[in-house]
């Protein structure tokens, strides 16, 4: 050795060691994921995105029990007075729901920004159905007012 002494005994050494270990402990752990948590967020944003809000909804309160009357109040809010009249006249005739233009609910739904002219945008949605190994799809073209942006039309894809 080089003749240094340590002036640390094995009773400082211990305490050394307890203090170093409880700044190790306070010090937070780095996360070994880089991934970060789901999320999701929203804005109040171009027509497409009140169309595929309502859907989203929609298909919700159709889906859920105990849902009560919020299928009625989404369309209150999202749908203009001439689509829903047109949607009961439809109701009534085909005995299915005319905003999904089916008597079942789809397991998903995608909206997609179409054109826009004349004060009015057309998105498309498509409906998902069947088992996530053998999913169909129906697709739906909506027509939202850009002045509003309500949804003003509702029919099966051309």
């Amino acid at each position: 050795m080089s003749g240094i002494k340590s002036t640390l005994t094995p009773g400082r050494a211990v305490i050394a060691a307890a203090l170093l270990i409880a700044a190790g402990a306070s010090v937070p752990a780095v996360a070994s994921s880089t991934a970060a948590p789901p999320a999701r967020s929203g804005s109040n944003g171009p027509a497409y995105d009140r169309v595929a809000d309502f859907y989203g909804a929609y298909v919700d309160a159709v889906t859920d029990e105990g849902s009560g009357r919020l299928s009625t109040q989404l369309r209150s809010f999202y749908l203009t007075p001439g689509l829903r009249t047109q949607l009961a006249r439809w109701e009534n005739r085909q005995h299915a729901d005319g905003v999904l233009r089916a008597q079942n609910v789809p397991s998903a739904w995608k909206v997609t920004a179409g054109d826009s002219g004349a004060g009015h945008t057309w998105s498309t949605v498509r409906l998902t159905w069947g088992s996530a190994a053998h999913p169909t799809y129906t697709y739906l073209t909506v027509q939202s007012d850009l002045a509003t942006k309500k949804i003003s039309g509702i029919k099966p894809r051309s």
